[in-house]
């Protein structure tokens, strides 16, 4: 039977009303109770947060997506460094990245750093500032469903905060080799990332869909009363966690329209093949030089672990360290995370064994989901000290092969973590019996239903 769930509180009216929601971690169905401001609910069965409340829940995200906005325009007009050697001066912007991975024919490394860095977060800001304007308005816009759904997903690859490292990263090995000045679009990017973080804390995604539903612009007609119950075949969307049952609703949300499964299709076997895939990929990401410094006239191609093995020579330990932890640990942590959690889940043998370690397998789970997109740090300063440093015979850094490899090893990873469904570890041990058609028995006391025991 369960009991309760991790709440934090503090004083204050109510500002919720209590809902049925399906924890993303574990699949336990369970009532989070009215809440006032600043409060976090947790699953109680696996920790995972359900929900965060605000004072004020959409209006200071609304002030600091617009600084965003702001701060992103200059990050992209204006000048990020300006580097001198030998008496030649080369100023570059954030564009002068992709364009030189074009010039040397590594368009596809060209399109992923300019999606991660210029067009997710334009999305993702132009997207959240819409809807939270079109809400103030007496008359809505059009499509705020449709807007707020793309720019959550955005989020993901929105990467501005590992491009301020990538900046890092490069500000300090181009230190030995030519002159630095740094622009106005470094300092806009360290401000940004601060406000980006900033906005996220202050934003409650689930407010601005009830908002959205209060104004009537849902996918389909919404039922009177929002759930409260259990009902056989229901599940919980991961885009705005309404529960619904999906047969219902032609398969799809009837507040965000998105598709609706009662476990991610297939997960386990496209984890497997993107894992697999990844795997494969990480072999010439390692062998196949990313950069190639040439200095007056003499240099050599270098791989990942040659340009660690450079910072360690140059006594930068903790560069290096930084570098072989997200270039080289990282997706290697990933893929084995994931490995071990897909044969946890489908070879473990009994509900006994795929019981082992349940909790920390879903935290596991979740960092893995979140640590991966930090690997990009290696493309992001290949991409500027390629642009940077182009001083003919005197000094220039081209990028290699090795970085599209890696490149891929980085999406596909991502890709692999969002594949994975953590709830059918919990189904593999017995946990959610609502999966097997088992009856369920509820408390219906206004706390918590005891749909999944154990």
């Amino acid at each position: 039977m369960l009991r309760a769930f991790a709440v934090r509180r503090d004083p204050g009216l109510l500002v919720t009303s209590p809902q049925l929601r399906e924890c993303p971690g574990c699949g336990l169905f369970q009532i989070v109770p009215a809440m006032a401001a600043n409060m976090r609910s947790d699953c109680e069965r696996c920790g995972t947060p359900l929900r965060a409340t605000r004072a004020d829940p959409t209006g200071h995200c609304l002030a600091l997506t617009f600084t965003s906005l702001v701060l992103f325009a200059i990050l992209w007009l204006s000048m990020l460094m300006k580097v001198s050697t030998a008496g030649i001066v080369h100023e570059t912007t954030l564009l002068s990245g992709p364009a030189e991975l074009v010039r040397h024919g590594l368009w596809p490394l060209a399109i992923a750093v300019s999606f991660t860095t210029a067009l997710a977060p334009l999305i993702k800001f132009a997207g959240t500032l819409y809807v939270l304007v079109g809400l103030r308005m007496r008359t809505v816009p059009p499509n705020l469903r449709g807007v707020f759904l793309i720019s959550r997903r955005m989020g993901t690859w929105a990467m501005l905060e590992v491009l301020l490292l990538g900046v890092f990263v490069a500000y300090t090995k181009l230190g030995d080799l030519v002159t630095i000045e740094l622009g106005p679009a470094v300092y806009a990017l360290g401000v940004l990332t601060v406000v980006i973080v900033w906005a996220e804390l202050a934003l409650d995604p689930q407010a601005v869909w009830e908002e959205i539903e209060r104004r009537g612009q849902t996918h389909a007609p919404m039922p009177p009363l929002a759930p409260v119950e259990y009902r056989p075949g229901a599940a919980g969307c991961e885009e705005c966690n309404l529960v619904c049952v999906p047969a219902e609703h032609d398969g799809r949300c009837p507040r965000c329209g998105a598709r609706i499964h009662e476990r991610k299709p297939d997960s386990l076997s496209r984890t497997l093949a993107l894992v697999i895939a990844g795997a494969v990929l990480y072999i010439p990401a390692n062998v196949y030089p990313v950069l190639t410094v040439i200095q007056l006239g003499a240099g050599q191609p270098s791989t990942i672990m040659g340009g660690v093995e450079e910072l360690v020579s140059s006594k930068m330990y903790p560069l290096a360290l930084l570098v072989f932890f997200a270039s080289v640990l990282v997706p290697l942590f990933k893929l084995i995370g994931l490995i071990g959690m897909i044969s946890a889940t489908a070879l473990a043998g009994t509900a006994e064994k795929a019981g082992v370690l349940l909790r920390q397998r879903t935290r596991l789970y979740f960092i893995v989901a979140w640590i991966g997109r930090w690997s990009m740090v290696d493309i992001f300063m290949e991409s500027l000290l390629g642009a940077l440093v182009q001083f003919g015979r005197a000094v220039t850094i081209d990028p290699g092969m090795g970085a599209l490899a890696f490149c891929a090893v980085v999406i596909v990873t991502i890709f692999a973590a969002e594949a994975f469904d953590p709830r059918l570890m919990w189904d593999a041990a017995g946990r959610n019996p609502h999966r097997q058609g088992l009856p369920s028995t509820a408390r219906r006391d206004g706390a918590v239903e005891a749909l999944n025991p154990g």
